[in-house]
């Protein structure tokens, strides 16, 4: 997607109400502002956005055009940057609105979910007893679940986080799967492309089933050969969908590469950059963050939040920037279903993610600020409360990992 001719870098001292600016100088993370675009609305916001950058893009038709005194050449600085966000901005073909909201999604999501759960079980069952892949089974199961995360997303996501998690092989299939769609849908790809995306992270790993045990669960760096035996896995994936019925060269391209790293360290080609296809990326980024935030045979889970970090701090190492930072904003800084700790020392778990106060989720607050279990739960929307039982201004003090102070969501809230 090349600049709009439209579309002219300015120093932000040039910056007025009424612009609508389309790129920043400067990562997103830490600001409120959406990839999309937003149009400066006051002269105190526009003094807000020149205290964050040197420089931003604006876009003529969409608002006021700049002074031609401060329009600049594209700094050096970000046009890597800004290519990198071309890229991402050519996969948006629609944009999604919220269609219902929380509480009137959730019943059709849990059917939606227990669909999933049950055509997934199947499918791994026949692989594991050496039958072929039965597609058939998944598509319902992934249809009904793209139905429900187009209309909210929020509902799915908040149950993938909240279930049991007694089988990480399956439930990693189903997290990775929710994870595409979702991800998917923020980056505005049509409904043929959501199916492929949510279908590439059930099958990226079904090379595993070909793969000994004990290699998988080993608690320790592997040893050489083990480790070839594990990274057979692609090879193996690669075999068993071979012919299949309805496996597009996309959900391929994923399977192949999901292992691929922006910076060339990854298997099995050493891809670098732009090498990778697109399906590859996104999966190998979803299949890293889906394995920090689970508990493992081997590891304990880490916080979702401690997994953003990770991300956002390998970000042009092993995985495309510019990705990284939509990922982000899809899951976003403290993702639902996460506990956390506010700081008036209440403990909470996240139930919903605003797109634009990225830090200041809707919450469910379980704990008061002794760690006592509250006797009712109470929701909070951060967005609106300012101030905690201390009275002092309130915001959210750490990300909590799965399990912290004996919390188990799925007894909480199933029921």
């Amino acid at each position: 997607m090349n600049q709009s001719p439209q579309e002219f870098w300015i120093n932000v001292r040039g910056l007025t109400p009424g612009m609508f600016v389309t790129r920043l100088d400067r990562p997103w993370l830490g600001t409120d502002y959406p990839l999309e675009g937003f149009q400066v609305g006051s002269e105190a916001e526009a003094r807000e956005l020149q205290s964050l950058c040197h420089f931003v893009a604006v876009d003529g038709t969409r608002g006021v055009s700049p002074d031609l005194r401060y329009v600049e050449l594209r700094p050096p600085d970000v046009v890597r940057h800004a290519r990198g966000e071309d890229e991402i901005l050519e996969l948006r073909k629609t944009q999604w609105q919220l269609r219902t909201d929380f509480d009137t999604e959730l019943p059709q999501a849990e059917k939606a979910h227990d669909a999933m759960k049950q055509a997934i079980a199947e499918v791994m069952r026949d692989l594991e007893q050496g039958r072929d892949l039965q597609l058939g089974k998944l598509r319902d199961g992934v249809e009904a679940m793209i139905d429900s995360i187009t209309r909210n997303p929020a509902a799915f996501s908040w149950l993938k986080a909240i279930k049991h998690k007694d089988n990480y092989a399956y439930h990693h299939a189903l997290g990775c799967s929710v994870w595409a769609a979702s991800f998917g849908r923020h980056l505005g790809m049509d409904r043929t492309e959501l199916g492929e995306l949510a279908l590439s992270g059930l099958l990226f790993d079904v090379g595993k089933t070909r793969v000994p045990a004990a290699v998988l669960i080993s608690d320790g760096p592997l040893a050489e050969g083990d480790l070839q035996l594990a990274r057979r896995h692609v090879q193996h994936g690669l075999d068993i969908l071979d012919g299949s019925p309805g496996i597009s060269p996309r959900i391929l391209e994923a399977v192949a590469t999901h292992h691929e790293r922006h910076d060339g360290s990854g298997y099995p080609n050493g891809l670098i950059g732009s090498q990778i296809p697109m399906p590859g990326r996104i999966i190998g980024l979803i299949d890293t963050y889906d394995a920090i935030t689970s508990t493992r045979p081997f590891m304990q889970s880490r916080s979702p939040h401690h997994a953003v970090m990770e991300l956002y701090q390998g970000r042009d190492v092993l995985f495309q920037a510019e990705l990284v930072e939509q990922f982000i904003q899809t899951c976003g800084i403290y993702p639902s279903g996460s506990l956390v700790e506010l700081s008036d020392g209440r403990v909470c778990v996240v139930t919903s993610v605003h797109s634009l106060k990225r830090l200041r989720p809707s919450v469910m607050l379980l704990l008061d600020a002794g760690k006592k279990p509250l006797s009712e739960f109470h929701p909070l929307d951060l967005s609106e409360v300012r101030t905690g039982v201390d009275g002092e201004t309130l915001s959210i003090k750490r990300g909590l990992p799965e399990g912290a102070y004996g919390i188990d969501p799925a007894e909480l809230f199933l029921n």
